[in-house]
C-alpha cells in the first residue's frame, strides 16, 4: 500500500492499518459500535489473499484467534464491550500460551448491554488481565484515526516481539468519527516471523508444544514468573503526549478520544492565560507511571478526566503518591462531552 492521504471513519483505520501490517486472518462476530471493521475486511481481506470468518460467536472467534496465533499468523478478532467479555477465556489462554495476537475493543457503554455510546469503561478488563490468572495485555489507546492506522500497526509487530496479545481499546466516538489519514506500507512481514516457536508441521525438526497448562511441580510458578518479567520488559514500549506540562501548575491525565477533547479544552485555557497542560498515556498498559512521578516531583497537581466512574485514575494516583494527589472528573457513558463540558472542572480545579 503506499501512502496515500484518505478521509475515513476510525473503523476504517483500523482496518486499512491491519492490511498493511500483514493480517492474514480475521475471526468477528457483529456488535455495535464496531461493525464497519468486519464489514469492510469480509471483501478487503480476501481481495489481499486472506481469510475472513464470521464466526458463530464472540468465543469462537477469539478461539479461532488462538489457533491461527499458534500457527505464527498474523490474525485479528475485533468487538466491542459485551462481545470482548465473551472472549476473556480464549484471551487469558493466549497470554499463557504466549501467542501474538491482536485484539480491538471500541468500548461502548455500559455494565451489562448498555448502549451502543461512546465509554471508557472497558479500562479495568483492558489493563488488570480481564480473564483469569495473573496475566497481562499490551494496551495501546489512539485518539485519533491516524493514530488508529498507526498504532494497529505497532500492535501486530509488538504481539510478535512479546509474543502476547496486544489490545487497541477505542471507543465509539473513535471508532464512527472521519478524518484524513495517511496512509503508509511498514516493512514486509519476515518469513522467518515466530519460526522458532510456531506450529507449521514438523518435518525436519523436532515437535513442538504451546500450551497453558502446567501441573508438574512448581512448573506453574516458573511459567509465571517468566511471563512476569516478560510485563517488565514492556516498560520499554511507554508512549505518552505530553502537552504543555513544562510549566503547567495543573495537569490533566486523559486518554484516548477524551484525551484529545481534553487538549482542545487546555488549549482553549492557555489562551487565557491559565497554566494548564495535558499528559495523555497511549500505553494503557504498560502505564506512563515513571513519566507522571517525573512531573509529580515538579510540585505538580493533577485531574484526572475519564468517560467513566473512575478507572484510569488508579493508576494514576498511584504513579503520583509519593509527591501528589490527583483530583477526578467522570463523564457518564452515552455521552460525547464537548471541550467547554471538560473546560469547566479544569477551571474548578485551578481554582482550588
Amino acid at each position: 500500500m503506499s501512502e496515500k492521504r484518505m478521509f475515513i471513519k476510525g473503523n476504517e483505520a483500523i482496518a486499512y492499518g491491519a492490511l498493511a501490517a500483514g493480517l492474514k486472518c480475521y475471526f468477528g462476530y457483529p456488535i455495535t459500535p464496531q461493525n464497519d471493521i468486519p464489514e469492510f475486511l469480509s471483501k478487503a481481506l480476501p481481495d489481499a489473499g486472506g481469510e475472513f470468518v464470521q464466526a458463530e460467536s464472540e468465543v469462537a472467534s477469539a478461539n479461532m484467534l488462538l489457533g491461527a496465533a499458534a500457527c505464527g499468523v498474523r490474525a485479528m478478532t475485533t468487538s466491542s464491550s459485551p462481545g470482548i467479555s465473551l472472549m476473556q477465556e480464549a484471551i487469558s489462554y493466549m497470554a499463557g500460551s504466549e501467542l501474538p495476537g491482536v485484539i480491538v475493543n471500541m468500548n461502548r457503554g455500559g455494565p451489562g448491554l448498555g448502549d451502543i455510546g461512546p465509554s471508557q469503561g472497558d479500562y479495568f478488563q483492558s489493563t488488570k488481565g480481564g480473564g483469569h490468572g495473573d496475566y497481562r495485555l499490551l494496551v495501546l489507546s489512539p485518539s485519533t484515526c491516524q493514530e488508529a492506522y498507526d498504532l494497529i500497526i505497532a500492535a501486530f509487530d509488538l504481539a510478535f516481539k512479546y509474543r502476547n496479545p496486544v489490545l487497541i481499546l477505542g471507543d465509539a466516538i473513535l471508532g464512527q468519527m472521519k478524518e484524513p489519514v495517511t496512509t503508509w506500507t511498514p516493512e514486509p512481514v519476515s518469513p522467518a516471523e515466530g519460526g522458532d516457536w510456531r506450529l507449521d508441521g514438523a518435518a525436519g525438526r523436532p515437535s513442538r508444544l504451546l500450551k497453558s497448562l502446567f501441573l508438574d511441580e512448581g512448573e506453574l510458578a516458573g511459567q509465571n514468573l517468566h511471563l512476569d518479567a516478560k510485563y517488565k520488559a514492556m516498560q520499554s514500549e511507554v508512549r505518552f503526549e505530553a502537552y504543555q506540562t513544562e510549566d503547567a501548575e495543573l495537569v490533566v491525565v486523559a486518554h484516548g478520544s477524551i484525551g484529545r477533547i481534553a487538549k482542545s479544552a487546555v488549549r482553549s485555557l492557555r489562551a487565557a492565560g491559565e497554566k494548564v497542560g495535558l499528559f495523555r498515556p497511549i500505553t494503557l498498559f504498560p502505564f506512563p507511571t515513571q513519566a507522571l512521578a517525573d512531573l509529580a516531583t515538579q510540585g505538580k497537581r493533577f485531574l484526572t478526566i475519564e468517560h467513566n466512574m473512575g478507572q484510569m485514575v488508579e493508576d494514576v494516583r498511584l504513579a503520583v503518591r509519593f509527591h501528589a494527589d490527583s483530583g477526578f472528573h467522570g463523564f457518564l457513558p452515552g455521552n460525547m462531552p464537548t471541550p467547554d463540558e471538560i473546560e469547566a472542572p479544569i477551571r474548578s480545579a485551578l481554582s482550588r
